[in-house]
C-alpha cells in the first residue's frame, strides 16, 4: 500500500534460514503483544509437539510443503495456506515434500516464557 510507514521491517528471504543440521527459527518482532518469527524446514525435518498456552498462533506457509498436526490430528499444507492455532491446542510440523518448508508465524498476546523468542538451529 502506497503511503505506508513501518516502524519495522525485515526481509522474509533474509530471515529463511535452511540448515541440513535441524530446522531453523529466526525472530522477526518481538514486543508484548506479538512474537513474529520465521521456521524453516529441510525435508524430513520436524517440530515437536508443543503447546502456546494462553497466546494464539497464526501460520502463513510462504513456500514448500508437509504436514501440521493439530490435537492428533494431520493436515496437509502448502504454500498459501494460512492456518489458525489456539495455544491449548498441541501443535507439530513435519515437512514431508522435497523442498523447504516456510513458515510465517505469530503468536498474539507474545508468551510471557522468554524461550518462545529465542532463535534456534
Amino acid at each position: 500500500m502506497a503511503g505506508v510507514i513501518a516502524t519495522e521491517q525485515t526481509n522474509l528471504a533474509a530471515v529463511s534460514l535452511l540448515s541440513e543440521a535441524r530446522f531453523t527459527k529466526r525472530i522477526c518482532f518481538s514486543n508484548p503483544q506479538v512474537l513474529v518469527f520465521v521456521l524453516t524446514f529441510a525435508p524430513g525435518q520436524e517440530l515437536p509437539k508443543h503447546r502456546h498456552p494462553g497466546s494464539t498462533l497464526v501460520v502463513h506457509v510462504t513456500g514448500g510443503s508437509g504436514v501440521v498436526v493439530a490435537d492428533g490430528r494431520e493436515t496437509p499444507v502448502a504454500a498459501g495456506d494460512i492456518l489458525l492455532v489456539e495455544g491449548e491446542e498441541e501443535f507439530a510440523v513435519r515437512n514431508t515434500g522435497s523442498e523447504a518448508l516456510v513458515l510465517l508465524a505469530s503468536l498474539s498476546p507474545n508468551p510471557s516464557d522468554p524461550r518462545y523468542a529465542q532463535p534456534v538451529g
